[in-house]
């Protein structure tokens, strides 16, 4: 059974004009952007569960940073009414960047820490997913 996410329900009803934005790619983002945002938050956590956790200090800063970028960014790319394209460029380009160095940062401790290794994971999914989007935007 595929399970429909419930952005992508409402992003593909709304009655707003995308300003050819193509939906898919949103969709995509906004689904990246939401697992992204809640694997960095988990990771943060398992993190100060470990018996290092001074080691992971600069991990778990990334981490929460990542995440509140991700969920602001899905916040964003969900409102299209009075939709600003300047605006989500910029959101995009930070999260790509805040994804891209939480990845970095949770690969030098995936070895070590699974948790480390999901969140990467779920990290450059949402950096490709925004990257695509803002691609199709210029």
């Amino acid at each position: 059974m595929v399970l429909m996410s419930y952005a992508s329900s409402i992003l593909g009803n709304h009655p707003a004009e995308f300003g050819g934005i193509d939906r898919a790619l949103l969709n995509e983002a906004v689904d990246a952007c939401v697992a992204c945002a809640q694997a960095c938050t988990a990771c943060a956590d398992a993190c100060l569960s470990e018996e290092q956790v001074a080691a992971l200090a600069i991990c778990i800063r990334i981490n929460l940073d990542c995440a509140d970028l991700c969920e602001t960014t899905s916040r964003i790319l969900s409102r299209h009414t009075g939709y600003d394209r300047n605006v989500t460029r910029a959101v995009l380009v930070a999260c790509v960047a805040a994804c891209r160095s939480c990845a970095d940062e949770c690969e030098q401790h995936a070895a070590m820490h699974e948790h480390c290794r999901v969140c990467a994971e779920a990290c450059r999914r949402c950096e490709r997913a925004c990257q695509e989007l803002l691609a199709a935007l210029t």
